[in-house]
Formats: C-alpha cells, structure tokens, sequence
C-alpha cells in the first residue's frame, strides 16, 4: 500500500512539472513602425558616458529607412541612414558619414521610446565599439 501511495505522489510531482513546462509562450514580436520612431531622441553611450540629441525623420527615398541626424555625436549636419524591420533598426553595411566616419551596427527597438545600438565607429584612425541607448523625449 505504501508503493502504490509513493508511486502516485511521486507521478502527481511529476503530472506537475509537465504541465508547468508545457506553457505556451508568446512568440508574437511587435512591428514597430518608422513613423512611430520620428522626433528626438536623447542617448547616452555607455562606453563613452557621453550624451547627446539625435533626430529621427522617415527617409523618403526608401519604404523602411530612417534618417538619423548627429548619430555618434557627428554633427547636426550629419545624417545616418538605418533600415527597420520589426523591431531591428540596421545601418546600411560601412555607412560613410559625411564628415568621413564609418559605422556599423544593428538596434534593438523596445516599445516606441528605447532604442540599444551596440554600434562600431572608424573615424579614419581608430575604430571604437560602443553601446548607446536612445530614449525618446
């Protein structure tokens, strides 16, 4: 009688742990749209503890890019160019910056007011690696 009680405890243990482990999880990834991302943006490069404004606008020369002005601190003159999609915002491979630095890097969009950009830059010199977090105003 005491097997019989011990095997059904031990299989209503193990009932349990199925069950818990068996929870769907929500895989749906929310679309964030270019529009959602327009205006100013404040960031702050953890390596560097610097911090900056860039401004976001839609490029119209693409239906997924955005133009990112002052990205890496560069100047108001200086425009990036990054392509969304889904939560991903990417620059284009080796863009060139008009004041003649090159970055690379890929963003991680949360909700509509954070952006993480691990991003590298080469300003004809060196080449740095740095984590910004942009946080919309």
């Amino acid at each position: 009688m005491k097997r019989i009680a011990r095997s059904i405890f031990y299989l209503s243990i193990l009932a349990g742990i199925m069950m818990t482990s068996c929870a769907k999880e929500d895989t749906t990834t929310t679309e964030v749209s270019r529009s959602s991302l327009t205006g100013q943006w404040m960031v702050y490069e953890t390596s560097k503890k610097n911090t900056y404004e860039v401004t976001i606008e839609i490029d119209p020369s693409s239906s997924n890019g955005i133009q990112i002005i002052n990205f890496a601190a560069a100047g108001q003159n200086v425009k990036a160019i990054a392509y969304l999609s889904g939560t991903q915002v990417s620059l284009a491979t080796n863009e060139l910056l008009s004041n003649g630095w090159i970055v690379n890097g890929t963003g991680t969009v949360t909700g509509t007011t954070r952006i993480d950009w691990p991003y590298t830059l080469h300003d004809g010199a060196n080449q740095t690696s740095l984590q910004a977090v942009f946080t919309k105003k």
